[in-house]
């Protein structure tokens, strides 16, 4: 058994069954044998690859968007950027070079990074050095300083954990992890009573799910979003939620694993894998707006970045002699590649009016 799977079977044979939520942050998140906290799991290397991996067009466009949009602000200074999630800092490093275009928008710039992994804050603040912005780092989006905000999250409510709930025939009961036969392995059972879960599901699932579906919800990022939304309420700002997602609620189950590029078994060697599920845009979307905030969107990402110039962007990139442009730009907005599967929603304060660039705008 890996560390994280003997701290799980001793606390499933103490205990009994957890649940997916449970599971999920133990082999994510423990502090010294979690998945997060042990590894950058970036790149070719690693166990996946993210939009701003790809290619520098993506981060470029998103400084850019957020730069257009402090302007529709009213160019506030300072503003307080935040990434929630950054990674390599691959995403920010683009961004902040493309923000140097729109004067006076890089000098309002607080930069504040909201990372939990010690091997990932050293790749961001290597990254960044060149960058000549001072950088704030923070557990969690509480601690980020009173002010407008522009915030960024790419691929980061996907790897929050989820619970699941299957409706039997007297109801949503929840979906737990337990030890298999020989207690060597995990397998999934389901609670004998119902659960209470059942409460936050969006109504038309809870209500026309058929027999035998599987729900997911993500209490983590519904708290979140309500967050952010009650910052944008009350600081005014932007937030740009990117993730592969449903634009709209709907049962099916989404738990899934990635190790080395691969599918995995998600109940197999927890802690050696990325643990992830499909981002429920509207139900994020949902808990912002009842927070104060306003949305726009989701779109998927394809046309967000079309709408943003990429194609026009990746000319340029070619005739610099850049390689691989269009190997990239087919994997960002392809609708067979990421270009469908991934969306984009916004969220702002009540005071910004218009659509936002990408929405409309």
């Amino acid at each position: 058994m890996t560390p994280v799977a003997a701290l799980l079977a001793r606390r499933i044979a103490a205990n009994g069954p957890i649940t997916v939520a449970d599971y999920m942050a133990e082999a994510l998140g423990h502090p010294v044998h979690g998945y997060y906290r042990s590894r950058d799991p970036l790149g070719a290397a690693g166990d996946f690859t993210t939009a701003p991996e790809i290619s520098q067009m993506f981060g470029e466009l998103i400084g850019l968007w957020a730069a257009v949009v402090w302007q529709q602000m009213g160019s506030p200074g300072p503003v307080r950027l935040v990434e929630l999630g950054p990674g390599r800092g691959t995403l920010m490093a683009d961004f902040l070079r493309a923000a140097r275009l729109v004067p006076g928008f890089r000098e309002s710039i607080r930069l504040h990074l909201v990372e939990t992994s010690r091997p990932l804050r050293e790749r961001q603040k290597q990254a960044l050095a060149a960058s000549g912005v001072a950088v704030d780092w923070h557990d969690d989006i509480a601690s980020v300083p009173d002010g407008p905000i522009i915030l960024v999250a790419n691929e980061f409510f996907d790897a929050l954990p989820i619970r699941q709930l299957q409706r039997l025939p007297g109801g949503w009961h929840e979906r737990l992890v337990d030890l298999d036969e020989a207690g060597t392995g995990f397998r999934f059972v389901v609670s004998p009573g119902l659960s209470t879960g059942a409460a936050l599901l969006d109504p038309g699932v809870r209500e026309t799910a058929p027999a035998g579906a599987i729900a997911e919800i993500c209490p983590a990022g519904l708290a979140i979003s309500a967050a952010i939304g009650a910052r944008l309420k009350a600081e005014g700002g932007a937030s740009l939620l990117i993730d592969y997602g449903t634009a709209r609620s709907a049962p099916g189950d989404s738990f899934q694993a990635l190790k080395a590029h691969r599918f995995h078994d998600p109940l197999t060697d927890p802690g050696t894998a990325d643990l992830t599920a499909h981002v429920d845009f509207q139900a994020l979307s949902r808990a912002a707006v009842e927070a104060g905030a306003v949305a726009q969107g989701p779109v998927e990402q394809g046309t967000f970045l079309t709408a943003l110039g990429i194609e026009a962007r990746a000319e340029t990139l070619r005739q610099s002699g850049a390689a691989d442009v269009d190997a990239a730009l087919r994997r960002l907005i392809d609708a067979r590649e990421m270009g469908s599967l991934f969306k984009i929603l916004a969220l702002t304060g009540p005071t910004l009016d218009g659509p936002l660039p990408g929405f409309g705008g």
